[in-house]
């Protein structure tokens, strides 16, 4: 609480630049010092023994604590929105949730909105690529910290330390920051909408100051350096940590990079040739739009450079399918996570080739990660089963509701729950300032489904609800 109370604060920074947004300073104000104080307030007199938790699990209650934090960090980040009237209460939780999420889909017209505005949500996006967790651990730690690191879909630990792993991590991200920003600026960006999307961009996220996205500047070299950072964003930060030590060789034999780059090298060309016999786009044209916005849809940022409208089914498929596929795990993408759809396909290729070969013969899987060789045992492949069962069982229902809610068709609706539960933020035309709240609804309970990976979210509500029920049962005896 403390934490979100003075993140929300940091936007006031632009006002010497934009002092035409100085009337929107209390809107920022009053939800950062209520959060400040309410965590103080917190701290001093509910502070308790751990043996008071003995009911629940490390995993259930580290699940109950990122989701509070979460949904302290929606709450408090869309208060500014509604204390200036700029939007409505769904509206700005949709916001907040989006930004927070790293997801992009936005119903701000940006065209319109107060620069202090734009740089809040872009912020939320670049601090919701880290994790409030990951920011926690950098300053205090406790025997839970581990926990909870884990609980918020940080699988790999970069050094011994925790405190050094989560300061590496936002070392390398405020690194990559600083050097994104000089090379928009140097392509031509102003410094404000290049600060902005180098924070998007690095974070998966995908919010953009400008109406047609990065496709209104209509620049090759703006274009090119939005998909490396992109592909750096959507790469595991382990992965990201070798790259700076320059060990090349390692980082070529991870499993999830080969993989990625196999990905794109099958989609790009099949999304370009139909853009170029869709809608009569010469062969640079083609692969230079189905490069970025392929690109986006599987790095979960959410840049695009045109409308979709008019894009051909054989191009929106692909589109479809790579934001499910979604980024690397570990890092700040969404989706189905491109190591867990790579385990699915070698699981699925040895159950093959097992029942063709001979009975006595022994397959021992591994794949690579930034962390060296790994086994893919029974634990692992069932776990990668479990989790794309739920997720697709998820996009399903998710789907049939917007079909149901926007009154669209099922490929649009498709388009925007996978762009929604795969934080994607790549949108069709269903969300616009003009969508309805039962709409918003379902994909923000899709983008905090898919930020926090799912069964977070499930033990979460179930620790809370159990805490409740004991909480009713004391009061009841």
């Amino acid at each position: 609480m403390l934490l979100i109370g003075i993140l929300v604060a940091v936007p006031l920074v632009i006002v010497p630049f934009y002092p035409q947004d100085a009337v929107y300073t209390v809107s920022f104000i009053i939800p950062s010092l209520g959060s400040i104080i309410l965590g103080s307030i917190v701290c001093l007199f509910r502070k308790r023994d751990d043996s008071t938790f003995e009911w629940r699990s490390s995993m259930q209650r580290s699940s109950l604590t990122v989701l509070f934090a979460w949904g302290w960090g929606v709450l408090v980040g869309a208060i500014p929105f509604v204390l200036s009237g700029q939007l409505t209460f769904v509206q700005a939780l949709f916001e907040a949730v989006s930004g927070w999420t790293t997801t992009g889909l936005s119903v701000i017209d940006v065209t319109v909105t107060p620069h202090i505005f734009l740089f809040h949500r872009s912020f939320m996006q670049f601090c919701g690529g880290l994790g409030f967790v990951t920011m926690m651990v950098m300053l205090v730690q406790d025997k839970q910290s581990m926990n909870l690191y884990n609980a918020e879909g940080h699988p790999d630990k970069l050094m011994p330390n925790l405190k050094k792993t989560a300061q590496t991590i936002c070392l390398m991200y405020n690194g990559f920051l600083i050097i994104g920003t000089a090379a928009y600026v140097i392509a031509g960006m102003n410094l404000f909408d290049a600060v902005n999307h180098t924070m998007c961009s690095l974070s998966t996220g995908g919010f953009s100051t400008r109406l047609n996205s990065i496709g209104e500047y209509n620049s090759f070299p703006i274009e090119i350096i939005t998909i490396i950072q992109m592909l750096i964003g959507t790469t595991n930060f382990a992965v990201l940590l070798l790259l700076t030590r320059r060990k090349w060789r390692q980082v070529i034999r991870v499993s999830e990079v080969r993989f990625m780059f196999l990905v794109l090298l099958v989609t790009v060309p099949i999304a370009a040739f139909s853009l170029m016999s869709g809608l009569n786009m010469s062969i640079g044209e083609g692969f230079r739009r189905a490069l970025f916005d392929v690109s986006s849809a599987l790095s979960t940022t959410g840049y695009s450079s045109m409308s979709y409208t008019t894009w051909p089914p054989l191009a929106i498929s692909m589109l479809i399918l790579t934001m499910l596929i979604g980024g690397g795990i570990g890092s700040t993408a969404g989706g189905i996570k491109l190591t867990r759809v790579y385990l699915m396909l070698r699981t699925t290729i040895q159950n093959i080739r097992k029942r063709l070969s001979s009975p006595r013969s022994v397959e021992s899987p591994y794949y690579f990660r930034a962390q060296g060789k790994t086994t893919i045992d029974s634990a692992l492949a069932m776990d990668t089963a479990g989790f794309i069962a739920t997720y697709f069982c998820l996009y399903i229902i998710g789907t049939l509701l917007l079909t149901i809610t926007a009154d669209c068709s099922l490929t649009e609706a498709m388009f925007e729950f996978a762009s929604a539960l795969g934080t994607v933020g790549l949108s069709i035309g269903l969300t616009s300032p003009a969508t309805g709240n039962a709409t918003l609804i379902v994909e923000m309970f899709g983008m905090i489904l898919g930020r926090l990976e799912i069964f977070i979210v499930f033990t979460g509500v179930y620790s809370a609800g159990s805490l409740l029920r004991q909480k009713l049962e004391r009061i009841g005896k």
